[in-house]
């Protein structure tokens, strides 16, 4: 997956891979000539005394290594530039594909694992691919290039090359094995750290509500400490190697000095030589320990390209066709047609067989009990989710055949946890017409009965609004959320409890205002309160799933006994007067 997903994403930037490629081969050409030259300076310049040998070949020396400096300094460039370019790429993809899930796909996942996997695990893959090519285009020719120059310098001490590079890799090989299981633990733990501090964060107030301070303290510390012990267990291995490496560097350093010594003082070999030849193995092993370093981190980068893969290989279950319907008809009517739906894994289903019309210019109301499935219901609509049974039809045409973003731009939702974004009360209500004015947004706000507490702020429309809506209460945040519908202009409004936190009175008028504004569009309500729904055209009594009851309020006083429980339950707290 980790070669797939560095394949993919690096294939833009071939032009300067190959850039790369060719600066880090004379780089590492000119590094392999140096010892040589040093080698000729000493056996030739300094035992003949031959002042002007040693100055021009030194000479040579200082340009190769100027040269090398350049070359190395560009390919870094290069790199980072490449690996940062893939990254952002990367991240791109994963939020267009995570845009692009249903809500069914976003629960499987959930938002702490989506935003460590668009964060974290890029960042991993991100430092695997500069350090690739930065250092790892280089190692494998310093290796190469090393051993031949080497042998070049002297057969005899060979056998030292053959037996400090494998003993090398075999060391960093087993150490990198107990690694992997580790790097594993590791991002399982780091989602682990996200989702329970993401809880407490936006759970803070329910938190302190319930004097549960200690409890979530010692909840996120044992997802803490076990993310620290994970951690410290990849720690310790990775302290391991750098000491195996270092001693291994040693030992073949006094094993050349050692065994080189010899074979100067029988003539076999010069001194020079023995000098080129220590520093080319040198070379060799630190060509080998920057493959490691690399190698140690290519485990973690490869779980985190697993993790990665498996977001960008989840297809949405609410697939858009190839050829939808861009045409609605001038009537947006709301046809359910014997509609089922139950969640992925689920015994039974939350709605079973629901029929019903929602005409233009009426108001359709869904009311029941709490799980009766009236949110379920309205995220079907939209196609949040997809029916498993029977169909849907907007204007005539199922929502399964229709193309998404004209089926998007004819509805207007208004959840029911209104979400308000980071920016202004401008930028949120231009959320659904970005090129609305000033007038059409106070027209809407006059009609959410939220003009005057904006009126009141003091920037006004320019008055800013923080990360979900936390600067204002829920009442007004739910008004702001039915104003951000109504200036998009939709031809169906959907209402999903988002009367909920408004007083009576407020509740009234803004339905009053509501009337005018909504006349030729399919209006949906959910709502528990039977005041907010008393004058509806069509009222669908939801129990357990399934439809026991459709009609005005005075009918299904007469004809429905669940309705008329609700209405009783409500009565005793004159929400209602029948």
């Amino acid at each position: 997956m980790l070669l797939r997903i560095t394949r993919r994403y690096l294939a833009p930037y071939k032009g300067p891979l190959t850039i790369i490629i060719v600066l880090q081969l004379v780089g590492t050409i000119a590094s392999l000539y140096l010892p040589t030259l040093n080698a000729d300076i000493i056996d030739q310049g300094v035992a003949k005394g031959d002042t002007g040998y040693i100055m021009r070949t030194g000479g040579w020396m200082l340009a190769i290594s100027i040269v090398q400096i350049i070359v190395t300094i560009v390919a870094a460039y290069l790199a980072a530039r490449s690996s940062m370019g893939m990254g952002r790429d990367l991240r791109g993809a994963i939020f267009h594909r995570v845009v692009g899930f249903s809500a069914q796909e976003v629960s499987k996942f959930g938002a702490p694992t989506l935003i460590s996997r668009n964060t974290n695990d890029v960042t991993q893959i991100q430092m695997v691919v500069f350090m690739a090519l930065a250092m790892m285009v280089s190692a494998p020719i310093t290796m190469v290039g090393g051993i031949v120059m080497a042998l070049r310098q002297d057969v005899g001490l060979s056998w030292l090359v053959a037996v400090a590079v494998p003993l090398l890799a075999l060391a960093v090989g087993l150490v990198i094995r107990r690694m992997i299981p580790q790097f594993q633990v590791m991002q399982t733990s780091i989602d682990s750290v996200n989702r329970i501090m993401r809880e407490q964060i936006t759970g803070i107030r329910v938190v302190r509500a319930f004097v549960r301070e200690d409890h979530e303290a010692k909840r996120f510390g044992g997802a803490n400490a076990s993310l620290t012990s994970t951690a410290l267990n990849v720690g310790r291995l990775q302290a391991i190697i750098f000491p195996v490496v270092m001693i291994i560097l040693n030992a073949s350093t006094v094993g050349v000095l050692w065994f080189g010594a010899g074979r100067v003082n029988s003539g076999d070999m010069q001194i020079g030589s023995l000098t080129a030849f220590m520093a080319y193995l040198i070379q060799i092993l630190i060509s080998v320990m920057m493959a490691t370093f690399m190698t140690m981190m290519i485990p973690r980068a490869s779980v985190s390209a697993d993790r990665i893969g498996e977001v960008l290989d989840t297809l949405s279950s609410v697939a858009e066709p190839e050829m939808g319907v861009r045409t609605i008809a001038p009537a947006v009517d709301v046809v359910f047609d014997a509609v089922d739906f139950h969640y992925p894994g689920a015994e039974s289903p939350v709605l079973k067989g629901l029929s019903f019309r929602a005409e233009p210019g009426h108001t359709t109301a869904v009311i029941g009990s709490t799980g009766a499935g009236k949110t379920t219901l309205v995220n079907l609509i939209p196609r949040l989710f997809d029916v498993t049974g029977g169909a849907i039809r907007v204007g005539g045409t199922d929502v399964r055949e229709m193309d998404l973003d004209t089926l998007w731009r004819e509805i207007g939702l208004v959840p029911q946890k209104p979400y308000l974004f980071t920016g202004t009360v401008a930028s949120n209500l231009r959320y659904g017409n970005s090129d609305a004015s000033d007038d059409q947004l106070w027209e809407a706000l006059r009609v959410a009965q939220a003009k005057d507490f904006v009126e009141e702020m003091p920037e006004g429309l320019e008055s800013p609004i923080a990360q979900g809506g936390t600067n204002v209460s829920g009442g007004q945040r739910q008004r702001l959320a039915i104003a951000r519908a109504l200036v998009r202009r939709p031809r169906v409004y959907l209402f999903d409890d988002s009367f909920s936190a408004l007083d009576l009175s407020t509740d009234a008028r803004l339905r009053a205002a509501l009337r005018p504004e909504t006349r030729d569009a399919t209006v949906i309500i959910v709502a528990q309160r039977v005041s907010t729904i008393i004058d509806a055209d069509l009222i669908v009594v939801l129990d357990d799933g399934a439809v026991v009851g459709q009609g005005r309020h005075t009918e299904l006083l007469e004809t429905c006994e669940t309705y008329r429980e609700i209405v009783d339950s409500q009565r005793s707290m004159s929400e209602v007067a029948v």
